[in-house]
């Protein structure tokens, strides 16, 4: 309300003493008369106007910005298991300049590997990552232009407002895509314009973490409200009723909502812009304010990084810091220590810094030469042939784990029973690979390089020899790179089979079944189409002989006791079951048949360039979704999600009848047509698929355009590098 009346004219102090009178009548008027009295005509009126300039006044600011909002769609890269795993995400964001960089979290883009956005106007276009922050969780995108109905029509842009004139009670809107839905706009108050969030409990000065060894929030005090928004806000505006930006949601739900301030997140989207990163100063420290310390003045050196600026100029934890370059300073509270963290990265990389200090009773000087701030976390790859995925170290993970140096790689994930994972010893998770064949591998990209050269060449060796670093102990292995022939899985020899299901009936549910001396197997399922259904089998029966021999199942263990004892008979022969039917004992003669393939069995095909795995169909899937013999296709066993088929909405269970217009009769069909597609390029492949009861059409869009030199390179070299 009170910024309400500033936007009419009225100053924010006199407003806020407008307000103040209304209530204070409000609240005698209540103390006199403890009755309602009835509104009059006056009254009425004013709260009419009051309603209309309120809607008017959310318009406005609306309609300023809603034209600005984007929804983002990211095909992310993960890395476990020591393969790389395409994913979604999808965040909002807000177009802030002409030339079409739109601004968002960086949690949004993380690990992200092809972006597009929605428009205001419902164009779906490209974007590129511009660069991102994840020490203030900002990240920036560039819309594809070119790829606009009209290239040449302007872009709508949001301006930024200043989030300093906030205070607490002014009107706010969270703008952005929850839950993926179209774009939305809540209204709530600011409860607190400076809150500050650690990664533990009150009195834990641990950082924030968004992402596993990644801090973020360093030099961000979030404007928290009560706007609400939801997973999918995430990277949208938080917009005053002048219809500004004042801040970047990135945190929520239950009613609570955070923001990171526009007057932080302009400048580090200007620098994203320019630089690609955001070149920042550091002196190596960290700080705990002096609340509860007994100290009157300073701030408290709560931590100093070994061999960092600050230790080399001979600061120590403990030493209290009074004066920055003269200047006095004393940070009694947590909510002043990002502010301080920010002088320091805002320095000029290389500058000196003189600081004074206070250690037991004495005061002293240091010179201090800022380094640069680099990421907390490396790059990662995935290398597929050696069952492992690795990471570039950092300085910060150099020292977080105590390693001696950045040298080599850090393994993240290991594939089970790949190469890596076979080795002798095996590798494992957080081990630091140094040498390849007595080569010593300097960082990622000198792993990267090794990798391509020794799986490119005509001859791969037999074993590599390779040394790591685990907990401090040097260790050496033999990994062997080159990759098996990837075989159908075996089938077993074909044995004989009665065409039923059946389950143990042991003494208890024997006993409730009116037979309680006599276990069995219940027949659960007579298949169709066999022989089985041919004889006099039915459900229910009990089947407490095989050819004059008991089958009685002692506990849950024998539940494949009668299937093994069949299949020692041969086959085409007919056996005898004895079965217990209506308190009967009944003999029926049924003829063996071949056992029917399994889907352990069943042979696959794993298509890299749509990231789809299909399997032919076999015997059992028809009867489960009682599909008959002129049901064909072969079935979608697994689809990445973030990959070409997935975006396309195939899942696992599809059935796919038709590619095009090509019938799929099987493994075989499915696989020549694949071919074909792969030969023709098509901008658009038509998947016919059964899901259920439903035919369903799904139209999936490759990109068969070339990629990137980077990723060109990747792909041949079966790794991905973010």
């Amino acid at each position: 309300m009170a910024s309400m009346f500033a936007e009419r004219g009225v100053s924010r102090r006199a407003s806020q003493v407008v307000l103040a009178a209304v209530l204070l009548a409000v609240s005698t008027v209540g103390a006199r008369a403890q009755v309602p009295r009835e509104p009059t005509p006056d009254d009425l009126r004013k709260a009419k106007q009051l309603r209309e300039d309120m809607r008017r006044m959310i318009s406005l600011g609306r309609d300023r910005v809603f034209p600005a909002l984007v929804n983002i769609e990211v095909v992310t890269v993960h890395y476990w298991g020591g393969k790389e795993r395409k994913g979604r995400a999808t965040g909002s964001g807000t177009i802030i300049s002409a030339e079409g960089h739109v601004l968002t979290n960086q949690h949004v883009t993380s690990n992200g590997k092809k972006f597009k956005c929605t428009l205001a106007d419902k164009q779906e276009i490209s974007a590129k990552l511009v660069g991102e922050d994840p020490l203030t969780d900002l990240a920036v995108l560039k819309l594809n232009l070119s790829e606009l109905r009209d290239p040449s029509a302007p872009l709508s842009v949001a301006r930024f407002g200043d989030s300093s004139e906030l205070e607490i009670g002014d009107y706010v809107m969270a703008m952005g895509s929850p839950f993926s839905l179209s774009r939305s706009v809540t209204l709530g108050i600011v409860s607190n314009t400076e809150r500050v969030l650690t990664g533990g409990l009150r009195g834990d000065d641990r950082d924030m973490e968004l992402q596993s060894g990644q801090r973020t929030g360093l030099f961000t005090r979030w404007i928290q409200h009560d706007a609400l928004i939801n997973p999918g806000n995430s990277g949208g505006p938080l917009v005053n009723l002048k219809g500004e930006v004042v801040g970047i949601n990135e945190l929520g739900g239950s009613a609570i909502g955070f923001a990171i301030p526009s007057n932080l997140a302009r400048g580090v989207a200007d620098a994203l812009i320019k630089y690609g990163e955001v070149p920042r100063s550091r002196i190596g420290v960290s700080f705990k304010p002096i609340e509860k310390t007994g100290l009157e003045k300073g701030v408290l050196v709560n931590s100093v990084e070994k061999d960092g600026p600050a230790y080399r100029a001979g600061i120590r934890a403990g030493d209290v810091i009074v004066k920055i370059d003269g200047d006095p300073v004393t940070i009694r509270f947590r909510e002043e220590v990002p502010p301080l963290m920010k002088r320091f990265a805002d320095m000029t990389i290389g500058s000196k810094t003189t600081i004074t200090y206070e250690r037991d009773g004495a005061t002293a000087e240091a010179t201090i030469t800022t380094t640069k701030l680099h990421k907390d976390r490396g790059d990662e790859a995935a290398f597929r042939a050696w069952g492992l995925s690795a990471m570039e170290i950092t300085e910060k993970m150099a020292r977080d784990r105590r390693l001696d140096s950045t040298a080599g790689v850090l393994v993240s994930s290991i594939r089970s029973g790949g190469p890596a994972q076979l080795a002798e010893p095996p590798l494992d998770y957080s081990d630091v690979i140094r040498t390849i064949d007595g080569e010593p591998v300097a960082d990622l990209a000198a792993f990267v390089a090794r990798y391509r050269k020794i799986m490119d060449a005509d001859d791969i060796p037999e074993f590599l020899l390779i040394s790591f670093d685990r907990r401090g102990r040097q260790h050496v292995t033999l990994l062997k790179p080159k990759p098996e022939d990837e075989d159908d899985p075996p089938r077993e020899l074909r044995k004989a089979w009665v065409g039923m299901a059946t389950q143990p009936v042991l003494k208890r549910l024997a006993e409730k079944l009116g037979h309680p001396d006599t276990n069995g197997f219940r027949i659960t399922r007579v298949y169709p189409e066999t022989q089985a259904a041919e004889s006099d089998l039915r459900v229910g029966d009990v089947i407490v002989e095989l050819n004059e021999e008991a089958v009685a199942p002692r506990g849950m263990q024998d539940a494949g006791l009668l299937a093994r004892a069949i299949r020692k008979l041969r086959i085409d022969e007919s056996a005898t079951l004895t079965v217990l039917r209506d308190g009967q004992r009944r003999k029926i003669q049924v003829m063996l048949e071949r056992t029917r393939i399994t889907r352990a069995e069943a042979r696959r095909d794993e298509n890299r360039d749509f990231e789809l795995t299909v399997r032919e169909l076999t015997f059992f899937d028809r009867d489960e979704n009682r599909w008959d013999r002129h049901v064909r296709g072969v079935l979608v066993e697994s689809a990445e999600s973030g990959g070409w088929a997935g975006l396309g909405g195939i899942i696992i269970g599809d059935l796919i009848q038709r590619i095009d217009q090509h019938e799929i009769r099987g493994l075989k069909s499915y696989r020549e047509t694949m071919k074909a597609v792969t030969e023709a390029e098509p901008k658009r492949v038509v998947f016919v698929v059964l899901r259920g009861v439903q035919t369903r059409f799904q139209y999936v869009e490759p990109e068969w355009n070339p990629v990137s030199d980077d990723e060109a390179k990747d792909d041949a070299a079966t790794d991905d590098k973010k």
